[in-house]
């Protein structure tokens, strides 16, 4: 096609208009998939845009507050680790910090390491930056990797082994005992209570609530215990630590012992087209680490009490582990509501259109009169002042053509 022809053809674009033609066919093919496709798109867009999910609602997601407050008494006896008599552990002792956003610690499991001060001793053995000999020596003033102090410069015998030479550090001496007791310490913390006070908000329609529902005074809801298959307990906010664990299907006694990360989830998915009285939570509770793990398994840190002995700073190392508990709230809220009710309409409406397309596809290209139907469907109207390419003004064109007055 010579240049003039592709600008001419270019140009005839911008002066053309096309406009629907409703073309009636009869035909039991089309006609049964033109049926089944429109019954498929309604069915989706009232029983499942609509009434399953709700499109005749407006949503607000939940705005939310944690707080809890833990109970319980553990009596141990740490003689074995140096310490003499026996230690009560109350709330203060155990849950570290003692406030944390939507979450809570809980000590099970204890390495003591006592009377630590400042002075010179020799590296633990089993901290491999911490072994010199004459062909490894030890840098003063260089800290041990992964260890506990910094170096003296001194090579020493280990004392229990004397084929073993450990460097001589500056730090906290004596250094941590790094032997985990061979059963949780602090197993009666399986006995603790939590008390969660969720509060909670869908701003968009002004509605509070709480999850203290069904307790008429402080003495009743004291009393009470979290039990997911009693009608009231089942909203009791007070929870035994062991059953939260066992809820998720896993034994205290192997949890404690190494500790672990808990969630308790709280859910409020409220239907506010029924009484706000039916809003209520349902908790579910899982395990977020896994006991399967070999390296790096469970949860633990280390904090100290220091102390002062005859003018001497010292301090109590602890080496805690323990179950962290993460309170996780979620929820929304839907209120009927006409905006997105009619926008789902419409947008079922629209979805209409695929059924004519699809049908249009198979007329147009699958069925075997197909060019019978595109004549009829397609129809070139030119008009008194149409704009023509140079071919179509040097030749008649073939297909039928229908010249009408402006």
């Amino acid at each position: 096609m010579a240049p003039p022809s592709i600008v001419r053809s270019a140009l005839s674009v911008f002066f053309e208009y096309d406009t629907p033609r409703i073309v009636h066919i009869r035909s039991k093919k089309v006609g049964i998939i033109n049926r089944f496709l429109q019954l498929a798109i309604i069915s989706y867009v009232i029983g499942f845009a609509i009434i399953y999910k709700k499109g005749y609602q407006d949503f607000d997601d939940v705005n939310s507050a944690v707080t809890t407050k833990l109970k319980g008494v553990a009596l141990t006896n740490l003689t074995d680790e140096g310490i003499n008599g026996t230690r009560v552990w109350d709330v203060a002792d155990y849950v570290i910090p003692p406030q944390e956003n939507n979450a809570f610690f809980v000590m099970t499991n204890v390495i003591v390491t006592p009377g630590q001060q400042q002075t010179t001793c020799l590296e633990s053995p089993s901290v491999p930056d911490g072994l010199c000999s004459t062909k490894k020596p030890c840098e003063p003033d260089t800290p041990v990797v992964n260890g506990n102090g910094v170096k003296t410069g001194n090579c020493k015998q280990l004392p229990t082994n004397s084929s073993v030479e450990v460097c001589e550090i500056y730090a906290w001496c004596p250094v941590e005992k790094d032997d985990k007791p061979s059963k949780p310490v602090l197993l009666a913390s399986q006995n603790f209570t939590v008390f969660i006070k969720n509060n909670i908000e869908f701003g968009k329609f002004g509605v509070k609530r709480r999850n203290l529902i069904g307790f008429e005074n402080d003495t009743e809801l004291a009393s009470c215990r979290y039990d997911a298959n009693d009608k009231l307990n089942r909203f009791c906010p007070i929870f035994i630590l062991s059953e939260i664990v066992q809820y998720t299907g896993q034994d205290y006694y192997n949890l404690a012992l190494s500790g672990g990360v808990i969630q308790i989830l709280i859910q409020w998915n409220c239907n506010l087209d029924l009484s706000v009285e039916d809003c209520v939570p349902e908790y579910q509770f899982r395990r977020l680490d896994s006991n399967d793990y070999t390296l790096a398994k469970g949860f633990n840190f280390r904090y100290a009490e220091p102390y002062f002995e005859d003018g001497v700073k010292k301090r109590t190392l602890i080496k805690a582990y323990g179950i962290r508990f993460i309170v996780t709230v979620e929820g929304k809220a839907g209120k009927f509501n006409f905006v997105p009710l009619f926008l789902n309409i419409g947008s079922g409406l629209a979805l209409l259109s695929i059924a004519t397309i699809v049908c249009d596809i198979v007329v147009l290209y699958f069925l075997k009169a197909r060019k019978f139907f595109k004549e009829k469907k397609y129809l070139d109207v030119k008009g008194a002042d149409a704009y023509e390419t140079l071919d179509e003004g040097s030749m008649k064109s073939d297909s039928p053509v229908v010249q009408r007055k402006p």
